[in-house]
């Protein structure tokens, strides 16, 4: 069952093909890679995808619902973290949280709270404004707000950064719990190491174009790294012993 369709999409600023003609499947379990250089045209796609951002040409469906036409529902069905830890600087940790289950119109909403804040060890910080937070605490932050509302399908822009060691063995194994419960992930990072240990299927994106999609273990194989196909397919010369 597919959960994310993109149609040939295309997105041109001031003449310039961010994405061209990018089309691709998520289908319901996936943990979906979208790897590519800086300003290959990842966080555009993921714009895209999550209602924020309107394609030049092109269509798409996430959990059923056309991306164009009905941005707010997709918004409401999803979790987001985009690649930029963006709290509001005037609200606490707790008064974040509470703001977005307030907007999600969540049911036990204080536990849900204190769950994710003890989640992600921000307990005694939770009456800290974001502005005084490090980047790691409201990295933390951003990742409690998108599972708060437990969605079925999850947007990650670069999850792991900023994150030390311990939260990130400890994102990675919440994510492969999700998955095993039937969530679905599209995730875009530049950590590969740890994006191969978790992708199922992937493509890659050079210059708003697709040049590598398909199952991971079937791109990567005989002792290749997902390193090594990510150079290759964005022309890196050398890269695997080419």
């Amino acid at each position: 069952m597919a959960v994310i369709e993109a149609r040939r999409i295309s997105k041109d600023y001031d003449g310039c093909k961010a994405l061209d003609n990018v089309s691709m499947t998520v289908d319901k379990g996936d943990f979906f890679g979208f790897f590519g250089p800086n300003g290959a045209g990842k966080t555009t796609l993921i714009r895209i995808l999550t209602g924020q951002l309107s394609p030049t040409s092109g269509s798409a469906d996430v959990l059923g619902v056309n991306v164009v036409k009905e941005p707010l529902r997709v918004k409401e069905l999803i979790g987001i973290v985009p690649e930029v830890e963006s709290p509001p600087t005037y609200l606490t940790a707790y008064e974040y949280l509470y703001f977005v289950g307030k907007v999600r119109k969540l049911d036990g909403l204080e536990d849900k709270i204190e769950k994710w804040l003890s989640f992600f060890d921000l307990e005694a910080k939770k009456g800290t404004i974001c502005k005084d937070m490090s980047k790691g605490m409201r990295q933390k932050l951003m990742l409690a707000s998108a599972f708060i509302h437990e969605p079925k399908l999850l947007f990650l822009d670069e999850p792991f950064i900023n994150l030390d060691p311990i939260y990130q063995r400890t994102l990675r194994e919440y994510l492969e719990k999700y998955i095993e419960g039937g969530g679905t992930v599209f995730m875009a990072s530049h950590i590969l190491e740890i994006a191969q240990r978790l992708c199922h299927r992937m493509a890659i994106v050079n210059l708003g174009k697709v040049v590598a999609q398909g199952r991971l273990d079937e791109l990567v194989k005989g002792g290749d790294t997902l390193e090594k196909l990510f150079m290759r397919s964005v022309g890196i010369k050398g890269a695997g012993g080419e």
